[in-house]
């Protein structure tokens, strides 16, 4: 009998990643299919056709070191382990189909994995190649499987998304590409597995151990920062960006992932909370773990464990920087989808993983898996890193006001820190609050509040007497235009009172304590028995513009009774609102992938002086790289057009941003547009 000869392996490449879903992996040289589901190999015979009473197959799949050996049946019959066959019902003996059915639980990875032919003339053996394996959403019996198809395609296969930034009373929503399908970004997430400090002491173990999303979210939440190991990204908030890039520039995870992987794995530098989130968002979603990204307005950083946050000011309204403690404007961090199997069905669901180097979890800069709904329930006892994520959305602020180093006035806020959590609808480029996923929720107030009291403490707000006093933003505040807000003064007492008033204006950054002060105002207040005045104040554009640009401003009024001396403070942070890009798209309902279009960016400046700058323009399946111009001098109400040119590669629905970076102002303008790209 002659021998059974192989000529041709066919991987049926189309096919397969069309059913897993992942055909627009397409640059990715080995076949990408999801765990939990079968893969169909085709082989083309010569010679002879396959005998099933002589022949037999077997195909070996390895990992590493590990492999696993399946005979090839005739029996489609569902198994959870690996298992190879051939159907019986659509048998071709000549060029015979094996399907590979993996184990939902498989490990995560690149697989090689070969033919073993035996005839009754001997063996041989058939390298089919290499597979890469993912976790599968849509398996039931998969760890991260989530039950709607709009949560699979939001949280897996959407490849741009929003940033929720800024403060709760004036978002700011950044576009960010995660580019989950641009060329060596696949590669990159899973070489980031490869090279971790934890592959790199025991491989075998790693391999087993990829199995579980908790393992690996865990890893990657370690990896994405530098701090212990060859991760993707340098933190930097000192402000001196001269050796890498400033956070606020990135504008996608594509250029930071495959910068990372061509330099041999050594840092990029720079990154801050928003970037090292939405990279994390990029890899969990490669890997095929549901992943969103999700911002805490007020966020607090509780360095030992006491739930309060202290906040100490002048008399005269300038903020301190005397804590070691601190609250963050907003703080991101991501949530994954998965089944807890080491905590109970109770805490399946989103959990919350922080790649920003804050604290060390088991001696790693990482945190997470902690379950969301631990938190809420306040569950510390459970893993991960509970207590800290705890703190973050609910610890308390007291507020001291000090005078020749003694304090004078204290204040406590229940409500300020976790005040909007929030991350990206599904399907729409708009919010999801899910604070209330996290915490029994009160309605957020736009003004802050304090009570002069007897014991001088503003929880006493509610007291029948002392000195209230309001500060309140009259609308979230816009570049160009002032800086309007009232400041409201109750008297409770019944005796008249006078008064002094300070205000105090000082710029920001998002995670530190205020810079110098660059408005304030002082005076004089007399108020009669039981009598409430209104003040009303602005911040002119001059007066602000220079000094704030993507920062934020602390704004803090301190009343000081000229009798008792007693003081008493109210304050409130915020951002000034940038002015956005507008994106225009020729044609746009006739848009199909390899035929040019045609779009317009627009700009107007608002400021009261002349800007220029430089416009990057960018687009996952729309545009190879970044497209940069350069702006020339504008002039205050001028307005500038740029035409952009651009041929989409997918189909789908598509983000094409575009972000202009001010040269004479601290100050990036944002737009984008959703892209719709249909099959031509």
């Amino acid at each position: 009998m002659e021998d059974l000869c192989i000529q041709n392996v066919n991987l049926e490449r189309s096919e397969n990643m069309a059913r897993h879903r992942t055909e627009d992996f397409s640059d990715s040289k080995a076949l990408v299919v999801r765990r939990g589901a079968p893969f169909r190999v085709t082989l083309q015979l010569g010679r002879r056709p396959f005998n099933p009473k002589t022949d037999s197959l077997r195909i070996k799949v390895m990992l590493g070191r590990l492999y696993v050996v399946m005979p090839v049946t005739f029996s489609k019959r569902g198994s959870t382990h690996w298992k190879a066959y051939i159907d019986p019902e659509a048998l071709n003996l000549q060029n015979p189909s094996i399907f590979i059915h993996t184990p939902a639980s498989a490990s995560v990875g690149c697989y090689r994995f070969q033919l073993c032919v035996f005839t009754q003339s001997g063996q041989k053996t058939y390298d089919f190649g290499k597979f890469i394996l993912l976790c599968n959403p849509w398996c039931r019996e998969d760890t991260v499987h989530i039950p709607f198809e709009d949560q699979r395609e939001e949280y897996i296969q959407n490849d741009s998304g929003l940033l929720f930034m800024g403060t709760a009373m004036n978002l700011v929503s950044r576009p960010w590409s995660f580019d989950q399908y641009e060329p060596g970004v696949l590669d990159s997430c899973l070489n980031l597995l490869q090279v971790s400090p934890q592959h790199k002491k025991n491989r075998r173990l790693d391999y087993l151990k990829r199995s579980d999303p908790v393992y690996i979210s865990r890893i990657v939440s370690a990896m994405i920062n530098s701090e212990d190991d060859r991760g993707v990204l340098k933190g930097n908030w000192s402000g001196d960006f001269k050796e890498g890039v400033n956070p606020s520039l990135w504008t996608g995870s594509g250029e930071i992932l495959r910068q990372w992987a061509k330099s041999g794995y050594r840092p990029v530098k720079y990154g801050q909370c928003w970037v090292f989130a939405a990279v994390m968002c990029t890899v969990m979603r490669v890997l095929g773990i549901p992943c969103r990204v999700v911002t805490n307005f007020n966020s607090a950083h509780d360095t030992n464990g006491n739930l309060v946050i202290e906040e100490y000011y002048t008399e005269t309204g300038q903020k301190l920087n005397h804590s070691k403690d601190s609250i963050w404007n907003f703080h991101v961090w991501v949530e994954c989808w998965m089944t807890r199997h080491d905590l109970g069905s109770e805490m399946d669901g989103w959990q919350v993983l922080d790649p920003t180097p804050q604290e060390r979890s088991k001696g790693v800069f990482c945190c997470g898996p902690a379950p969301v709904k631990a938190i809420k329930d306040r569950r510390i006892d459970l893993f991960y890193d509970i207590p800290f994520v705890y703190a973050e959305v609910n610890a308390d602020v007291h507020t001291i006001v000090v005078s020749e180093g003694r304090v004078v006035s204290h204040g406590r806020d229940t409500e300020k820190v976790g005040s909007l959590i929030c991350t990206k609808a599904i399907c729409f480029p708009r919010l999801q609050n899910i604070t209330g996923d996290y915490k029994n929720t009160k309605s957020p107030t736009s003004s802050r509040s304090s009570t002069m009291s007897e014991d001088s403490t503003s929880s006493r707000a509610d007291s029948s007497t002392g000195v209230m006093v309001f500060l309140i933003l009259d609308k979230a505040p816009v570049a160009g235009e002032p800086v309007r807000f009232t400041v409201k003064v109750i008297n409770k007492h019944r005796v008249a009172k006078m008064m002094k008033i300070h205000l105090n204006a000082q710029t920001k950054e998002y995670n530190h304590s205020p810079l110098d002060t660059f408005w304030e105002t002082h005076g004089a207040l007399q108020l009669a028995p039981n009598e409430a005045k209104v003040i009303h104040q602005q911040i002119l554009p001059e007066q602000y513009e220079d000094v704030v640009g993507d920062n934020l401003i602390n704004l803090a009024v301190v009343l000081e009774d000229m009798a008792s001396h007693e003081r008493v403070l109210a304050s409130e942070e915020f951002n000034i609102a940038s002015p956005q890009l507008t994106i225009e798209i020729t044609n746009r309902n006739s848009i199909v992938p390899n035929k040019k279009q045609t779009a317009t960016v627009t700009f107007t400046n608002p400021y009261s002086h002349t800007v220029s700058g430089v416009l990057t323009v960018a687009g996952a399946g729309l545009i190879q790289g970044k497209l940069h111009f350069r702006m020339l001098q504008l002039c205050p109400g001028g307005t500038v057009q740029q035409n952009i040119i651009f041929t989409p590669s997918m189909v789908g629905t598509k983000m094409l941003q575009a972000n202009l970076s001010l040269t004479n102002v601290n100050s990036t303008i944002r737009g984008f547009k959703m892209v719709s790209v249909s099959r031509a």
